[in-house]
């Protein structure tokens, strides 16, 4: 396995994107305004196109967990993960067709900028604005913290060997050191995050959702050229796709310990060890070992052993064959402390190409039948569930324009999941060890690959694409929140008359406060990103997906309904969390008979918003007028 290098060339290929991101954030919030601030600010005043929306919801939909949460499943897990993704594919097909025509309908008529004012004007309820609001500041904050999360891990693995970002990480390891939270990260991992965090508070802040939406579409175009040439790379690399597989087949999962190194010899200087550095050991028989660092270990001056650290043992023999001379085993010995293998597919070849997949803690393996088929009835109905989806079926101004842009979406999410399930099925292959930290297998796999081709700086523009689904998804997140809190908290229940300079101010406010906080929080987010996204997205879904749907096409429905809907679908996510975070001591959800929470929330939603909307007293007939038309409420 050859090793890539760093390369200065790559940051200069990074930030002429990053300024192409600024500069076309500057034209939008220049560009004409058609209506007030508020209306401009929140939404970009309705007018856009087929290219706008279609890239704008997909490169929104397409976030970190697209680009890095889902690389790091199948790099873990193998080709079932194909199973996983499946149902996710078929999202802008559901949720653009199930409520798009109609939301926009009636966000038009009831002259709504947000969603939790849609509901809010549906049911003249206030209360029901309110807990829209609630729900979507708690799950997007926490969707918000993983892109955070994904888009430092990008810029750190993207940058590491560049001479300028050394500079940078030893002067912040030092500034950072005694600051609470900053103190306690990597200095490069918190540099990138302040970078990465600031970046997009200020180009939010300025330009509003008009710079959103065609900064996503400039980010989508980066996205499918990106993929496309990491596909062409890795196909050549590995041989093609056939040769990937048979390699594939014949893996085994490694193992995952807790060990102390022992110096060989002695030392007069403490002698460092880093996180990802490999270590070769041969026993007394001649078999050979190969180790991985999880963690970061210290061996003192003449005290000949390290504190006990994380590492991952490779069980593969061509593997290990492989990474021969990519070792320090002239220095340091491993004594094994605690082995843990894995609870499915231990030892066992070909469990990377077949179902239910390999995985470290779950011995029905990863992708049992009741949650395959959960996922692929739920997901793409989950999709409709999203705010920040039924944001953008908001937006635009022709019946045509929806049309067209579903079917351009589902053309570009076959492509680019797909895509990423040959690609990583071949970076399991060509770059062994990633399992000390999946998360960041798509930049490092970028800037291997390029490395490898001899083109170092092309790394730049690859590692855009996963960098750019990140800022896709952070911005609209972030205007979410924001719109949220301004427009149906402060201007619709404590200062109706604010003028446009108040509430521009205020937004600006919002956004900045809302990004920071979020920075903060990221400092220190879970292992697996993907836990999170699943996590926080089903929470939205389940929260939303039933009473929006019902609030478009029942009359019967009550503001009572939508808000005993909402607080049950979010109450049974807590609650199942809750029992999954008791019952494994981790970041996971428990799951009734083997079926993803999500059927669960969306079954007691369904419930409560039909039998509390039936026990209350019916709307007024004004109201059902005003969003079904006088046939229908007749």
């Amino acid at each position: 396995m050859e090793e890539a290098s760093g390369d200065s060339s790559i940051l200069w290929t990074f930030s002429a994107y990053m300024a192409a991101v600024f500069f076309l954030a500057w034209l939008s919030g220049r560009g004409d305004k058609k209506e007030g601030f508020v209306s401009e600010y929140f939404l970009g005043s309705r007018g856009f196109g087929v290219w706008a929306l279609a890239l704008t919801f997909a490169a929104t939909s397409a976030s970190g967990g697209s680009f890095m949460g889902f690389p790091a499943r199948i790099y873990t897990h193998g080709w079932v993960v194909g199973l996983w993704i499946a149902g996710y594919m078929t999202v802008p097909l559901v949720a653009m067709a199930l409520i798009g025509k109609r939301l926009n309908q009636v966000a038009r008529r009831a002259n709504a900028l947000t969603v939790p004012e849609v509901l809010r004007e549906r049911f003249n309820n206030k209360g029901v604005g309110l807990v829209g609001t609630l729900i979507i500041v708690v799950f997007l904050f926490a969707y918000l913290l993983a892109q955070f999360k994904a888009g430092s891990l990008i810029m750190s693995t993207l940058l590491k060997d560049v001479p300028v970002f050394k500079a940078s990480v030893s002067w912040a390891d030092g500034a950072f050191s005694g600051i609470p939270l900053l103190g306690q990260a990597d200095a490069d991992y918190a540099l990138c995050l302040l970078i990465f965090g600031i970046a997009v508070i200020a180009y939010v802040s300025y330009g509003g959702f008009r710079a959103v939406v065609w900064t996503d579409v400039m980010q989508g175009i980066v996205m499918a050229f990106g993929v496309l040439l990491l596909l062409g790379l890795a196909l050549y690399q590995v041989g093609g796709l056939k040769k990937a597989t048979q390699a594939l087949a014949e893996m085994t999962p490694p193992e995952h310990l807790i060990a102390v190194l022992e110096l060989k010899g002695e030392s007069a200087e403490p002698i460092e060890i880093n996180k990802g550095t490999w270590i070769e050991t041969h026993s007394a028989e001649g078999e050979k070992s190969i180790y991985r660092m999880k963690s970061r270990g210290v061996i003192e001056a003449g005290k000949g052993a390290s504190d006990e650290v994380e590492m991952i043992r490779i069980t593969t023999p061509a593997e290990i064959e492989k990474l021969k001379g990519h070792s320090v085993s002239e220095l340091v010995n491993v004594k094994v402390i605690e082995t843990t293998r894995y609870a499915s597919g231990a030892g066992e070849k070909g469990v990377y190409v077949r179902a239910p997949g390999p995985d470290l803690k779950e011995a029905a393996g990863f992708l049992a039948i009741g949650m395959a088929f959960s996922l692929f009835i739920l997901w793409p109905f989950g999709g409709v569930g999203q705010p920040s989806n039924q944001v953008r079926m908001m937006i635009f101004d022709h019946t045509h324009v929806l049309r067209r842009a579903m079917v351009t979406v589902a053309f570009y999410f076959g492509f680019i999941y797909v895509a990423l399930l040959i690609i990583f099925v071949c970076a399991r292959v060509l770059m062994p060890g990633m399992e000390i930290e999946p998360d960041s297998v798509m930049p490092e796999f970028s800037t291997f690959t390029t490395a490898v081709a001899g083109v170092p700086w092309l790394a730049g523009f690859v590692v855009a694409a996963p960098f750019a689904a990140v800022m896709s998804s952070v911005d609209s997140f972030l205007l979410v929140i924001s719109s949220s809190l301004v427009r149906d908290v402060y201007q619709r229940n404590i200062n109706p008359d604010a003028s446009d300079k108040t509430l521009q101010r205020l937004s600006w406010s919002v956004t900045g406060g809302v990004g920071i906080l979020a920075i903060l929080c990221a400092l220190n987010p879970p292992e697996y990103l993907q836990d999170l996204i699943i996590s926080a997205s089903e929470g939205l879904a389940s929260s939303f997906m039933m009473p929006m749907i019902l609030a478009l096409y029942w009359q019967r429905m009550t503001g009572a309904g939508a808000i005993a809907g909402m607080l049950g679908g979010m109450g049974m996510h807590l609650v199942l969390n809750v029992i999954g975070y008791l019952d494994t001591g981790g970041f996971q959800a428990y799951e009734p008979l083997g079926v993803m929470p999500l059927f669960w929330d969306v079954i007691v939603a369904t419930i409560l918003t039909v039998g509390v909307s039936l026990m209350s007293a019916p709307p007024e007939r004004a109201l059902v007028v005003k969003f079904f038309g006088k046939r229908e409420a007749g």
